[in-house]
């Protein structure tokens, strides 16, 4: 009998484990600390190794993104610095933090989905 297969987008959005997609990915709401296991199925998360991806992305979107729309806002009304500051500053605040943990979560559902592991070598 095999395991239902949750779609890891789901897993990622909702932050829940990706074999079940019931339990728990983060021990708490806003932290990016993840749990020993799953508290429903009992996956171990020991096999979790994301390193600096989940950052890395972040950054490379919202720089096209807020840079984009901040070059779009200039060239378009040219607004004064402090409006730029205003809009931007909170505003990639905001979703560098509201994106971090469910791309760590896209991440790590991936990772089990594909059973991505570390390198080894074939004798």
């Amino acid at each position: 009998m095999s395991e239902p297969q949750v779609s890891p987008l789901v897993a990622a959005v909702t932050c829940r484990c990706p074999r079940c997609g019931k339990g728990a990915l983060y021990r708490q709401s806003f932290d990016l600390a993840l749990r020993d296991k799953c508290e429903n199925c009992g996956l171990s998360y020991a096999f979790i190794d994301t390193g600096d991806g989940p950052a890395v992305f972040v950054i490379m979107l919202l720089g096209f993104i807020m840079l984009g729309a901040a070059l779009i806002l200039e060239f378009t009304f040219h607004p004064p610095i402090w409006l730029h500051a205003i809009l931007w500053i909170p505003g990639t605040l905001i979703l560098a933090l509201g994106l971090l943990r469910p791309l760590k979560a896209l991440l790590i559902a991936l990772q089990f989905h594909n059973k991505a592991a570390q390198g080894q070598r074939a004798d």
